[in-house]
């Protein structure tokens, strides 16, 4: 599409669709609700099972949709590379992991991987967006696809350690049990499973256009 390699604005053609929008909105009301109730607490020593569906489900149908789906397939690949690009330097908030590990509220094993890896490609999205802004076809660079590839992996490496977390350290005095409640259960069942999606939809594009 265009108006991945394009140097203009974003198009109206690119706006998410009304559906989209509303499952968007679905989506964070019953994060927002079940969290208020507890419902991603696992037991003692048990994997947290309602807080893994509340991750997998998000991306699944989407990735589904994509393949089923030519209409959902071109708008994804008509999304303006750039504004994805952006979104991810809000990445750079992963220094409050670090500030929650200072304060004693989450484990180091976990905050330090998850806060730094998420700084890292907060502070790199300045850089890929210029190079973006110069160059359209560096969207289908290794450079890029090498940056989203380390982006997912940063993603799915903390999901992986605060599973481990709460699973393992359940009898430790911190544990990874605070992101299954709120305010935190937010970033694992709404905002990681968006910024994965970003991710595979960036990868998507620099496939087209390569």
């Amino acid at each position: 599409m265009s108006a991945t390699m394009s140097s203009t604005p974003l198009q109206p053609s690119t706006r998410p669709p009304t559906p989209l929008v509303i499952a968007l909105a679905a989506w964070l009301a019953a994060v927002v609700v079940l969290g208020a109730s507890g419902a991603f607490m696992a037991p003692p020593r048990t994997p947290p099972l309602a807080l893994l569906i509340a991750f997998v489900t998000p991306i699944a149908v989407p990735v589904i949709a994509y393949r089923l789906s030519a209409r959902f397939r071109e708008w994804v690949l008509g999304i303006e590379t750039r504004l994805l690009v952006v979104l991810n330097a809000w990445r750079w908030a992963g220094f409050s992991f670090v500030v929650l590990y200072v304060y004693g509220i989450l484990p180091g094993f976990f905050a330090w991987p998850a806060g730094l890896g998420d700084m890292a490609i907060g502070a790199t999205a300045p850089w890929i967006l210029g190079r973006l802004s110069a160059s359209p076809a560096f969207a289908s660079s290794r450079a890029f696809i090498r940056w989203n590839r380390l982006g997912l992996l940063d993603l799915f490496t903390a999901i992986s350690l605060g599973a481990i977390g709460g699973f393992l350290l359940s009898d430790q005095p911190v544990t990874t049990a605070p992101m299954a409640t709120l305010p935190l259960v937010l970033i694992p069942a709404f905002m990681v499973p968006i910024f994965i999606l970003m991710h595979l939809a960036m990868l998507a594009q620099a496939k087209r256009a390569s």
